[in-house]
């Protein structure tokens, strides 16, 4: 790889690689590394900087990979830690830089840290690497506060002592086979640090922090309080204590050459707050989830992007754009909805409306070259440039998100964002497995019109529409890190300026827009007649003269 690195992140448009639904390299029906190396000139060709792999390591499955037993290895469904360093070697050899997923506020029950602490009994040094604590009630009985899990329930499970009583409760902010880690103990810390060493020795460019705003509880386990709690005293969210450990990895980070990055999952109560993790001696990178979640509708899109430049603007960070990822359901389908205000990322949050997912493809059309027209850097979940939608009819049998169990099987879950990718192919499993196989997650009997092969060299695919956008983004100096400078405009659309010489236009319900006399269309999400004006659900970028070059 070149050492043009420099400040790279800021302006990288990174490729999110969920590994199990990715390729499938040894025909088990599971996506792995072997897989992903074969397909490295694919996501070199679509035009992205660099790689983000969700987690990789041995791990019973309890949350897709999210409860690891070491973060150190690689799980034998994947491959194996040699086939990851030829993987990493590879990428770099593709020009693309490679970020791994870790995961610091829980383990896998299985780890060997909780298997001791299991054995070693209240009061024991293994179990102070966890919180376990004694019930309330008479006989302890009763969970030691009222936290609830995210995946629904009590975030406690009580364990049975190794003379076979019921004994003490430990937290688990997630799954029960997920118990979270004491992160005022030195052995988390340090075993921590030696994980990412571990992998920046490896050549592993940076890591994207899983709950990155998790990691600290008040050592009081109080219980929570309707009262809305001022900003960083809420028991376990977003505490200011977790900027100490920020800082420290921001040292180690720094201390290779080239310096290492990373990106945090941080899901806090505004962007003030969240910039608070991108400051200059901690983290680089936040992703901005108000971006995601905000509805297609011009003047929440507005406050929304201005918030967020303002904020970042405030630390010198870069905003970080995203429209999907593994955790939501995919944007297609959520802009296929009749939109309405307020935050919606689940399935389960539109549910209620009728889909049209002609409209919703338009809007993600639209929506991509907005994202990419705006300051900073950005992530495209794969399937996104296929034009994906949400799988929502997934039989209650084959569903294996925690959400779906964990809620009664009310929730159906994220498991629909992350069906195995069509590659070719008019029947599953589409390319994905080098023979007929069950992939993990079943595939629809139509995703073969969705697939690689049938969109590569069709001009008006969603595929080529993120190809050619890609390209031009690297190639337009006014493009990635800097500043935008909004455009009067018709009620109903957004228009913005970067320098030198672009615009970008996006009509999201209003008449045609008119263009300027001098503006040159670059790139549109869809074909329109220029003197009739940009119709709705449609977004341009235009040059109006801007420096040759291009």
């Amino acid at each position: 790889m070149s050492s043009e690195a420099g400040e790279w992140w800021r302006s990288a448009v990174i490729y999110q690689v969920y590994l199990r639904s990715f390729a499938d390299g040894n025909g088990d029906g599971v996506g792995d590394i072997a897989g992903l190396r074969s397909r490295l000139g694919y996501v070199r060709d679509l035009g992205v900087d660099a790689i983000w792999i969700n987690p990789w390591y041995p791990s019973p499955m309890a949350d897709a990979g999210y409860d690891v037993i070491d973060q150190r290895d690689i799980d034998p469904a994947y491959g194996t830690l040699a086939e990851a360093e030829a993987l990493i070697a590879e990428a770099h050899d593709h020009g693309l830089r490679v970020i791994l997923d870790v995961v610091p506020n829980h383990t896998s029950e299985l780890r060997a840290w909780f298997q001791e602490a299991l054995v070693g009994g209240p009061g024991s040094r293994a179990r102070d690497r966890y919180h376990f604590r004694n019930g309330r009630g008479e006989h302890g009985e009763l969970p030691p506060n009222n936290w609830t899990s995210e995946f629904g329930g009590l975030a406690w499970t009580r364990v049975t002592e190794p003379d076979g009583e019921p004994g003490q409760w430990y937290l688990h902010l997630f799954s029960p086979q997920q118990p979270d880690l004491n992160w005022d103990h030195p052995d988390v810390r340090a075993d921590f640090e030696h994980t990412l060493r571990f992998w920046f020795d490896r050549g592993v460019d940076g890591f994207r922090i899983d709950v990155a705003h998790y990691l600290i509880k008040d050592d009081l386990l109080p219980d929570l309080q309707q009262a809305r709690y001022a900003s960083g005293e809420h028991p376990h969210w977003d505490r200011e204590a977790l900027h100490d450990i920020y800082r420290s990895w921001r040292r180690i980070a720094d201390s290779y050459d080239p310096p290492r990055v990373f990106v945090a999952e941080a899901w806090v109560e505004s962007p003030q707050r969240l910039v608070r993790y991108v400051r200059s001696d901690e983290l680089h990178t936040a992703f901005n989830f108000d971006f995601l979640a905000s509805p297609w509708l011009p003047g929440a899109m507005k406050d929304m992007i201005d918030a967020t430049l303002d904020a970042h603007a405030s630390v010198a960070a870069p905003s970080t754009w995203v429209l999907s990822n593994h955790d939501v359901a995919r944007h297609v389908s959520r802009y296929a909805r009749p939109q309405r205000e307020g935050i919606e990322r689940f399935l389960d949050d539109f549910l209620d409306r009728p889909a049209d997912l002609a409209v919703g493809t338009r809007r993600a059309r639209a929506a991509i070259l907005q994202m990419l027209a705006l300051p900073g850097c950005a992530y495209v979940y794969m399937g996104e440039e296929l034009g994906l939608p949400e799988v929502e009819d997934l039989a209650d049998d084959v569903l294996l998100d925690p959400m779906f169990q964990r809620s009664g099987m009310i929730s159906r879950g994220r498991d629909g964002c992350r069906v195995p990718l069509p590659w070719s192919g008019h029947s599953a499993p589409f390319g994905f497995s080098p023979g007929p196989v069950r992939t993990w997650l079943p595939q629809p009997d139509d995703w073969g019109i969705y697939s690689v092969a049938r969109q590569t060299d069709d001009a008006s695919s969603m595929l080529e529409l993120y190809r050619t956008a890609l390209r031009m983004r690297r190639l337009l100096p006014a493009l990635g890190d800097g500043c935008l400078q909004w455009l009067s405009m018709p009620e109903g659309a957004l228009g913005f300026a970067r320098e030198p010489g672009f615009l970008c236009v996006v009509n999201y319900s209003a008449a045609p827009v008119v263009l300027p006399d001098d503006a040159v269309i670059l790139l549109a999400s869809d074909e329109f007649d220029p003197g009739a004006g940009v119709p709705a659900d449609t977004t341009v970028w235009l040059d109006v003269g801007g420096p040759p070059g291009r």
